[in-house]
């Protein structure tokens, strides 16, 4: 029965129950009614109803079980403490030498070209080829991450350690989780910094493969903040095709030569709408993406590659409104399989060994 229960994963720390101690008891009866005690993190767990119809379930399908009985408890204040201290033993915090997870964040020189929409997208993508992803929701001012992913639910806390809400298989934070309704958030700098600080510490967000930041438009606070607290992140630099927008979108690349951050490349959203006859419109013109790669190569003397064109279809927008990303909701879109296609690019890009730590000693 125990080894059954290794099955049910807690649906916010995304590891089997088992292991995080919140099994308290089994017994099964000469009749088959087995009886689980469960502890929960804290008492007023969001999502106690899932870990409850989990265990049941795994408890259920054991041969010889004909009943199954969960009782709820509550992790005592030593069990917790327990708990946090394997957590944080088992989390790879993302500035550590040795992190092997892929930091993007998703910049663009102005508000309106898409990002938000194809940072959720990105993220679902690879979570479906079974990556495991965060995103944190950056644009403090302008969050829209929670409403994009479908979520309504506030993050869990277990005392100062705050554990992420997951929509699709994506752990995400946004500062939209602590605000009441949609209050504006008037912050100035310095608790911008502090805001992304805390998530980057204080979020359990666990072994990631990717971690995603929807960063606000243009260059101000946060990119400077994301450039000093995570100096590994790499830029994918989104814009729309007409080049008064590819203009203004260089600045949000071309930021990279004084940060030291890698631009990954760059993203044309809206390029072209197809239409019933079979032909193509492309109401925001065309070339923006190219001559925006092509500025930001020749600016930071490298490389920097067109990712993808994305078609503007209305089945992205209505992914957003009902919190099921295109990705997901229409798989064979040309949309969605573009947007597959550039994550699974971002996703396999080889990463040099250079300044890691290979956890061996010369004999």
């Amino acid at each position: 029965m125990f080894a059954a229960l290794g099955a049910v994963q807690d649906p916010e720390l995304r590891r089997p129950i088992t292991e995080l101690g919140m099994v308290g008891s089994v017994s099964v009866d000469d009749d088959g009614a087995a009886r689980v005690a469960i502890l929960l993190t804290i008492s007023g767990c969001p999502l106690r109803g899932t870990i409850v119809d989990d265990v049941t379930a795994a408890a259920t399908a054991v041969e010889g079980v004909v009943s199954v009985a969960v009782d709820v408890g509550v992790m005592t204040p030593e069990q917790r403490a327990e708990l946090k201290a394997g957590l944080k033993k088992r989390t790879a915090p993302f500035t550590e030498p040795g992190s092997l997870t892929r930091i993007v964040a998703v910049a663009s020189g102005k508000g309106g070209v898409g990002k938000s929409s194809l940072t959720v997208n990105l993220a679902c993508a690879m979570a479906a080829d079974g990556l495991r992803v965060g995103i944190i929701d950056a644009d403090v001012h302008g969050f829209s991450v929670p409403g994009l992913m479908g979520i309504s639910q506030a993050p869990t806390r277990v005392d100062e350690l705050i554990l992420p809400p997951v929509a699709h298989g994506v752990k995400v934070i946004s500062i939209g989780m602590f605000v009441d309704g949609n209050q504006p958030v008037v912050w100035r700098g310095p608790m911008l910094h502090r805001a992304l600080e805390q998530f980057l510490t204080d979020v359990h967000f666990g072994d990631l493969d990717v971690l995603l930041l929807d960063l606000p438009p243009g260059t101000g606070d946060i990119a400077i903040s994301v450039s000093q607290l995570l100096p590994g992140s790499g830029l994918l630099v989104v814009t729309t095709p007409q080049s008064a927008a590819a203009e203004v979108a260089e600045r949000a690349g071309a930021v990279a030569k004084q940060t030291g951050q890698e631009v990954l490349g760059v993203v044309e959203n809206m390029s072209w709408m197809d239409l019933p006859d079979g032909g193509r419109m492309e109401p925001f013109g065309s070339g923006g993406g190219e001559l925006l790669a092509a500025r930001l190569s020749k600016t930071l003397g490298v490389d920097v590659g067109l990712l993808g064109r994305i078609p503007l279809d209305p089945r992205l927008r209505e992914g957003g409104d009902s919190g099921r990303p295109v990705v997901l909701a229409a798989p064979e879109s040309a949309v969605s399989l573009e947007i597959r296609r550039i994550a699974r690019t971002l996703s396999r890009r080889p990463r040099g060994l250079a300044g890691r730590s290979l956890g061996v000693t010369p004999a």
